[in-house]
């Protein structure tokens, strides 16, 4: 990051010499300053060294994290122009003295719970966050604590055997088995590793030996919610058919549905500690996109006796909002990761045998190898010339000329092509089921590597490939038959939620929204339509959740502090038959071997 002018709007004003000389050299931004500042007035406190911390513990949540390690402050400052060694960072003995005597921070569990900030074992947090971080443990180690539920040991055996029956099942058996005795599990594995299929199996178990139970299915995003949905159905409809009644016909939803949105508020729900989900199982996929208040907020809902079981992929991109609460549940569990974990200890289990992959396929050893930190291996495999994996190397970071682009536009406007023909005909089904053809993935939403930059150029490619809109279409209207759409607002009215994707289709009588499934899609009429913004590209965050046919993922630069491991694994793992990187060797390198780091304290015992 570039040290800041005079003048610049992202300096704070009238902020206190050492915070601005951190705000200038571009660590804290103006907002973490005000709000030390803020939280210092209304405390009384002064010391700059106190109000320093408290900028930094707010840059952290906006970082991802959920608190601040003293020791790992300076990493802040690793994309600044100032280097970190000619800044004034207080002494570190002086620094926690300072926080510990201060009438701004509560120290340790039981101090005063009336201060903004908290100081727990060398962490600082932002005091609503430790809160959360609080319930979350209590609440996770007391459902663990919880004794096994008694069931008929005869029957359980009988329905693992009928629902689990192939030998490479021991571990989505084992799942069953620790979602049926207990109150909180937590099921992993990468892609192909059959957890939706557990799902659905394991519901039916419990449906047979402790039923009938109430059950929700739920997710983070509308999309996501769409596809756990239509996952289990298909496994469902191949279970016998007394399973099959047993199992009946479920619904899932986004999890802020599920809790019931309270007006004019994004945080406080129907349903919490007052007033509790009347489900007996809760099952909550794609739980890497959970942020830390939010599974606190689902924690509070549930009955002491309900059954939860976090469904998800860890090595994924954790939520763009404070916390990573599925990779830190597994890794607080001693034995629960790697090839060690594979049993069920602490209510984890993951999943380790691929089930789907086509033959041939080198996405998932790209996969694997990503995961394990290994850029070699992952760029010998993207340069291999396999079918379904393809590295388009760029020399540099300079924009990449059009004839390294030619495969990208060729995948690009031919799913374009099917999707506005299929649109122009009336044809919701086949045009949703162009949508999934191919994805265009970004890291940046702003910039030369951003979202508008790219959903523009594949807008122009589409346009040449099926020529200009037809008629009747208004040039100055944004609708037209073919315009792919994302949903960017929760609208109850309509049931379309922040990340449900569609397609603008004509239906004889004029323009209608196609959203969610293929076979039964919703429509509705674009007045209606909450926010919504054209999807010809979307950053690998808002493509969590979905996979496509076939990815191309365009790389920032090397130096872009957005590529991680967790971000490039996402990409990789949204595509089932080809996935495309664009970039540079060194853009490779550097993602795969920056893995992201999280402060978090619901790792340690207290």
């Amino acid at each position: 990051m570039t040290a800041l002018d005079a003048g610049d709007a992202r300096l704070a004003v009238h902020a206190p010499p050492l915070l601005a000389r951190f705000n200038a050299a571009g660590v804290v931004a103006a907002a973490d300053v005000q709000v030390a500042r803020r939280l210092g007035s209304l405390a009384g406190e002064r010391d700059e060294d106190v109000l320093l911390a408290v900028a930094l513990a707010t840059r952290a949540v906006r970082s991802g994290s959920v608190c601040l390690h003293l020791t790992d402050a300076e990493s802040f400052a690793a994309d600044a122009e100032t280097p970190v060694e000619d800044l004034p960072w207080p002494d570190p003995a002086r620094w926690e003295a300072a926080i510990e005597r201060s009438p701004l921070v509560a120290v340790g569990v039981e101090g005063p719970a009336d201060r903004p900030v908290r100081w727990v074992a060398g962490r600082l947090y932002l005091d609503r966050y430790w809160r959360d971080e609080t319930v979350v443990r209590r609440q996770a180690d007391a459902r663990l604590a919880s004794p096994a539920t008694a069931v008929d040991d005869a029957r359980l055996t009988a329905a693992l055997d009928r629902l689990f029956p192939a030998a490479g099942d021991a571990l989505q058996r084992q799942a069953a088995a620790t979602a049926v005795a207990g109150r909180l599990t937590v099921l992993t594995g990468g892609p192909g590793t059959g957890k939706t299929t557990t799902v659905a199996r394991l519901i039916a178990v419990l449906q047979d030996v402790a039923g009938p139970l109430r059950i929700a299915l739920a997710a983070p995003t509308g999309k996501a919610a769409a596809r756990l949905q239509e996952a289990v159905h298909e496994v469902v409809d191949e279970l016998g058919a007394e399973d099959r009644e047993r199992v009946g016909t479920l619904s899932a939803s986004t999890l802020h549905r599920l809790l019931g949105w309270l007006p004019g508020s994004s945080t406080r729900f129907r349903h919490g500690p007052g007033r509790h989900l009347p489900h007996d199982v809760v099952v909550v996929d794609e739980t890497s996109m959970v942020s830390l208040p939010l599974m606190a907020r689902l924690l509070e809902a549930l009955r002491p006796d309900a059954r939860l079981v976090l469904v998800g992929d860890p090595d994924q991109l954790a939520s763009v909002e404070a916390g990573a609460v599925l990779g830190d549940l597994v890794a607080r569990t001693p034995g629960a990761t790697g090839a060690g974990g594979a049993g069920g200890a602490g209510g984890v289990v993951r999943l380790l045998t691929v089930h789907r992959q086509e033959e041939g396929s080198a996405i998932l050893p790209l996969a694997a190898a990503i995961r394990a930190g290994d850029a070699e291996e992952a760029l010998a495999l993207l340069r291999a010339g396999h079918p379904s994996v393809e590295l388009v190397e760029l020399a540099d970071d300079a924009e990449p000329a059009a004839e390294a682009l030619a495969p990208l536009r060729t995948d690009a406007a031919a799913a374009g092509r099917r999707l506005v023909l299929a649109a122009r005909e009336g044809d919701a089904a086949a045009a949703l089921r162009a949508l999934g053809a191919h994805r265009l993935l970004v890291a940046h939403r702003r910039g030369p590597a951003g979202v508008a930059h790219w959903s523009a150029l594949v807008e122009q490619w589409v346009s040449e490939a099926v020529g200009s809109h037809p008629e009747p279409h208004d040039p100055r209207s944004p609708w037209y038959p073919g315009r792919p759409i994302l949903v960017t607002a929760n609208d109850r009215e309509t049931g379309l939620y922040n990340g449900d994707t569609g397609v603008v289709v004509a239906d004889g009588e004029g323009l209608v929204a196609a959203l969610g499934d293929p076979g039964s899609p919703l429509r509705v009429r674009p007045h209606r339509l909450p926010a919504v913004e054209t999807v010809h590209a979307m950053t690998v965050h808002r493509g969590q959740g979905s996979q496509f046919a076939r990815v191309s993922l365009v790389l920032p630069p090397a130096t872009s502090p957005l590529l991680t491991r967790e971000l490039l694994y996402t990409a990789v793992t949204r595509a089932r038959e080809h996935v495309r990187v664009v970039g540079t060797a060194a853009a490779v390198r550097r993602a795969v071997q920056t893995p992201v780091r999280r402060a978090s304290g619901l790792r340690a015992p207290v």
